[in-house]
Formats: C-alpha cells, sequence, structure tokens
C-alpha cells in the first residue's frame, strides 16, 4: 500500500505553496534544497507547516485541488488548525 502526502509549506512572509507527494520527506528535502527550478526556490519556500495523508493517489490530487482553489484565509485556518505557531514540521528530519 502507497502512502500520498498533501502538504502546504511556506517561507519567513508566509507566501504558501501546495502540493502533492509520494515521498514527503524527499519532497520536502528538494524544496529546502532548492533542488528544483520553479516557485518554491523563486520564493525560498523551504518550511513544511501543514501536511495530511492518506492511502489514495485520486483523494490526494483531489484534495491538493480543493486547498488550492481555496482563498488565502481558509488555508491559514487549515494550517493554524494544527500547527498555530507555523512551526517547520520537518525541522529534525535532515
Amino acid at each position: 500500500m502507497h502512502e500520498y502526502y498533501v502538504y502546504i509549506m511556506s517561507n519567513k512572509s508566509k507566501t504558501l505553496y501546495t502540493g502533492v507527494t509520494s515521498s514527503l520527506v524527499k519532497r520536502v528535502y528538494q524544496h529546502k534544497n532548492e533542488v528544483v527550478e520553479g516557485f518554491t526556490k523563486k520564493y525560498r519556500i523551504k518550511k513544511l507547516v501543514y501536511f495530511e495523508q492518506t492511502n489514495d493517489v485520486v483523494s490526494a490530487i483531489a484534495r491538493e485541488k480543493q486547498i488550492k482553489g481555496w482563498i488565502r484565509k481558509k488555508k491559514i485556518s487549515l494550517i493554524e488548525s494544527e500547527n498555530p505557531n507555523w512551526e517547520d514540521l520537518s525541522e529534525d528530519w535532515f
């Protein structure tokens, strides 16, 4: 059985990035180390502030699209419901 993760990352100015992956540790490492060109590298998105796990890739992708469609205020409420201080949830991973 595979695991899939929908996650939200941020930077010091609280710019938000929502993604989906089958390897959260690997993907967060890539973001933190600016391995991949794009939005997260440009805006220095390096802090994992929220994630949820599912065993179904279809529901993971649907959830990612749902969150991406939300207004910023709703995304912030989701983050703060689990992580009120915006801690880096991956701080001790590497």
